[in-house]
């Protein structure tokens, strides 16, 4: 049994955040209802990139954050769409959102006109910046929040411009705030019977995770300056190139600061007791980075890393996707799943990073064709038959 099966989530928000969130609480053994737009579904299943195969062409954007789902199309402008809606979620545990403030207030599918039709529902709803606040209208992307909840700001080199991560990191940490959030409401609702409301927005998710950023500025009145890959209260903690080119990470504490300036050639800095205290290194950083990187540059890569290893001091290669892809602990923990597609076939992806005793791990399926499931959940949640689903389907409802 895996931890969540017996849950239902219904599931009508679209493109990163909540679909991630979804998509990992349906892995865990959620029953995930992915309600999309008749004719277009969720936009994202137009993104690029595109994985191609015998019978056509489909987002691998889509696939990677909506495996596991069923998905039913409802038109959620037609009076009769949005009464199934309410129906459905008369019977689910979990509304999962994310339109913009005020949307399902319209549609008459807000918590207010929910609730009353299932006290124990959990209604999340995700929005930009809040329902509350001088800024609940505006609109924003993943590079937005980072930009205005201080992230860019704390990335990129030394004396250069702000840098964005690699990853879309506001919507995939919003995801993981998300699903915090739904576990915790199902897991208080079980002390009180009853559901409730949960109000995040993205832009409070990033704001959230300055932690140590913020923790400077309460104890330093300090602003982060950008410092590449350098830890701005530890050293050494930084991305180093090595003889061959290739790159390394090194970051350790003061018990690894002897073993690193041995192995690196450096004993004269391994028996100085002006360098043995983080504390001492930061007031020289300038000339300690300098000298690692000296020493750093006449070792290979892989031959640096096996020398951290025998020492005990963390280091780790900086490897490509490609090399994570193909990389040995990455295979023997099993992180490339394989699931099967019925246009393209078989697909892969990176599994939910979690295992169990005592109950099953996540499992992957496939993400779902545009209304593949909209008669099965209608006939099984509702009971709604043949005629009447060709009447819901006349009138342009599903």
């Amino acid at each position: 049994m895996r931890p969540l099966e017996g849950i239902t989530i219904l599931d009508l928000s679209r493109v990163l955040a909540c679909p991630f969130a979804s998509m990992i609480l349906a892995e865990l053994g959620a029953e995930v209802i992915k309600v999309e737009q008749p004719g277009s579904g969720d936009e994202t299943r137009g993104f690029e990139p595109m994985a191609r195969g015998e019978a056509g062409e489909v987002s691998a954007y889509y696939m990677a954050f909506n495996r596991s789902k069923r998905s039913i199309t409802v038109n959620l402008r037609s009076p009769q769409g949005q009464e199934l809606v309410r129906k459905l979620a008369a019977g689910a545990d979990v509304l999962l959102e994310n339109f913009p403030v005020g949307t399902l207030a319209k549609y008459g599918l807000d918590y207010a006109a929910l609730a009353p039709l299932n006290e124990r529902l959990v209604h999340v709803s995700c929005t930009g910046f809040g329902q509350t606040g001088p800024y609940r209208k505006r609109k924003g992307y993943d590079t937005v929040f980072q930009a205005m909840a201080g992230i860019m700001s704390l990335t990129g080199e030394r004396g250069g411009g702000p840098v964005k991560p690699g990853l879309p990191i506001a919507d995939l940490s919003s995801g993981l705030w998300v699903a915090i959030a739904i576990l915790s409401a199902l897991a208080g609702r079980e002390k009180t019977g009853k559901g409730s409301h949960v109000d995040f927005s993205m832009f409070d998710g990033q704001v959230g995770l300055l932690s140590l950023a913020a923790a400077r500025w309460f104890a330093l009145g300090e602003v982060p300056a950008r410092l590449g890959t350098e830890h701005p209260g530890r050293i050494p903690s930084a991305a180093f190139v090595c003889a061959d080119g290739r790159w390394v990470q090194i970051t350790g504490s003061d018990q690894h600061w002897a073993p690193l300036c041995n192995l690196l050639g450096l004993e004269a800095w391994a028996e100085d007791a002006r360098l043995a205290r983080n504390a001492e290194r930061l007031a020289r950083r300038e000339e300690v980075m300098a000298g690692l990187q000296a020493a750093i540059g006449k070792l290979d890569r892989d031959e640096l890393c096996r020398r951290c290893d025998l020492a005990g001091v963390p280091a780790g290669p900086i490897l490509q996707v490609d090399e994570v892809m193909a990389n040995e602990h990455v295979a023997a923990r099993g992180m490339v799943v394989d699931f099967a597609h019925p246009t393209i076939g078989a697909f892969k992806g990176m599994r939910v990073p979690l295992r169990f005793q005592g109950l099953d791990d996540p499992e992957v399926g496939p993400p779902p064709l545009l209304g593949e499931h909209t008669g099965q959940v209608l006939r099984e949640k509702l009971g709604i038959d043949e005629q009447a689903l060709k009447d819901l389907r006349g009138a342009g409802a599903i």
